[in-house]
């Protein structure tokens, strides 16, 4: 029964760790970059000069005018996370006699909020942003997840046809006895019966859910090097609060023994199989700061280019677990279950970004952009040293457009792509993320000269991914989908 302790255990202490924390983004592996509604209608921000820019574009603050420079956001993310995974065992699910089967996860985010403050006074500007830079909802998997499944259907095919006949015995010579036999006759016949019970197939009991929020305050000041120089320094502390909450519960294995000879009922001798499953919920904190240097240049009226760079924010996330776990399920999970060992802290640093972009204004009232984001992932240290399986750094291209109408109305289009340098062997329903383009388009309203309104709506458009894996069992096939749409309304103020 060791592998049946042990599988059943790790995927389920383990599956509490997929990557929820990227529900609401547009990013790198942990990192949300639509800090607000003008992202959403315009995501090449690299060069831009507004409050909005803070994010991409800090040292873009210093020229904007004297006085204070405000914007409010608020916005609404939905995504679906799905996985269909074909394995051959899942036709021994009583309750799905199929393959493959279809495991479903939704993510909501129904109101992410966000600020970005500037005040600007001769060449100083000091400036701060508020906003999710991670996580942002929760996600829920009400059948939780291949992985649980294939592990417990394996581990019952391998074990369960050697366990019948201890498991069936007493319910037999029970059932003997209560038809009259001897009590001496009727474990010799039982003895004989529980030889000849066969493993039917299984039903399941699964559910993930997680919550995970990086709350992020960023400081910061700029100066005017020159009328068309200027550079940024700041800090941004990240605040991380997250919850993973799930179980794994074995149902009913069916064992029927070739009993109707003697007149039994069909439902004799049938047996549950031991529980060797787990419920866990485990919060998890941390505290973390990121340096951030940034410099823009004005070459001349049509040009502008900018430059971020961010260092890697060093977080160790706290666990307070609560867990019913049996002692020697505990002991056969080995170092699996010290990801959430209560009172240990594990690190979950956030990678490092480097970015640039330029902007081209062909006439004062149309703006072209384009950027470039290129995320140090390989060298952010992770739980297991999980760093280790990514093949090459996460990079973005963006280009965008913005077109003054009149002075009332802004209409804007972009396009960004993302691609992942992710293994096979990092891939899986636990822990996934899809290279992507993304559309976004919107409007910014213009009431008064000092009041400006953004309107925006982002869509992604993954690419599915296929892992193999080879199993005892056979082949086992995972196929990755996901679904992303974000609306924001963004209220700026100059005054």
């Amino acid at each position: 029964m060791k592998f049946m302790k042990k599988a059943l255990v790790a995927f389920a202490i383990i599956g509490c760790q997929f990557a929820i924390v990227n529900s609401v983004k547009a990013g790198g592996l942990v990192t949300n970059s639509n800090q607000n509604a003008a992202f959403l209608r315009q995501m090449s921000q690299d060069a831009i000069i507004d409050v909005t820019g803070l994010y991409f574009n800090p040292a873009g603050t210093a020229f904007l005018s004297d006085g204070w420079h405000v914007s409010v956001n608020l916005q609404n993310a939905k995504q679906s996370r799905d996985i269909t995974t074909d394995f051959p065992l899942f036709q021994q699910n009583l309750e799905k006699p199929y393959t493959p089967h279809k495991f479903e996860g939704d993510a909501l985010a129904p109101v992410i909020p966000s600020l970005q403050l500037s005040y600007n006074h001769d060449r100083w500007s000091v400036n701060a942003n508020f906003s999710l830079g991670g996580g942002g909802g929760k996600c829920e998997f009400d059948q939780g997840l291949g992985s649980f499944e294939a592990a417990y259907a394996g581990a019952l095919a391998q074990n369960v046809p050697a366990m019948l006949p201890t498991m069936l015995l007493p319910g037999l010579e029970a059932a003997l006895i209560a038809k009259g036999l001897p009590a001496a006759q009727a474990a010799v016949l039982a003895t004989s019966l529980a030889q000849t019970g066969h493993y039917d197939g299984y039903t399941l009991n699964s559910y993930m859910k997680g919550r995970q929020y990086y709350f992020g305050l960023s400081l910061g000041a700029t100066y005017k090097f020159m009328d068309n120089l200027a550079g940024f320094v700041g800090l941004r502390g990240v605040y991380a609060t997250c919850n993973y909450n799930g179980f794994v519960r074995p149902g009913v294995g069916y064992s029927v023994p070739a009993n109707a000879a003697l007149g039994f009922p069909d439902t004799t001798g049938r047996a549950e199989l031991p529980n060797y499953g787990i419920d866990l919920n485990c919060d998890q904190t941390g505290f973390g700061v990121t340096p951030i240097l940034g410099i823009d240049y004005k070459i001349n009226k049509h040009w502008n280019v900018a430059a971020r760079y961010e260092a890697e924010t060093k977080l160790r996330l706290k666990n307070k677990t609560e867990a019913d776990v049996p002692t020697e399920v505990a002991a056969a999970a080995g170092p699996t279950l010290g990801q959430f060992k209560d009172g240990d802290k594990v690190p979950a640093n956030i990678p490092g970004i480097l970015s640039a972009g330029a902007q081209y204004s062909p006439i004062d009232e149309v703006r072209i952009m384009a950027g470039w984001h290129y995320y140090f992932d390989k060298a952010a240290k992770q739980y297991n040293n999980k760093q280790d399986l990514i093949d090459k750094n996460t990079q973005e291209f963006s280009a965008g457009v913005e077109w003054d109408i009149n002075k009332w109305v802004t209409v804007s289009g972009s396009w960004q792509n993302t691609r992942y340098g992710l293994s096979d062997m990092y891939m899986s329903d636990l822990s996934f993320n899809l290279s992507n383009n993304m559309i976004g388009f919107g409007v910014r309203v213009n009431p008064t000269e000092r009041l400006h309104i953004d309107l925006g709506y982002m869509h992604t458009f993954y690419k599915d991914h296929d892992v193999q894996t080879l199993t005892a069992a056979g082949l086992k096939t995972d196929t990755y989908h996901r679904s992303n749409r974000v609306f924001g309304l963004g209220v700026n103020v100059d005054f």
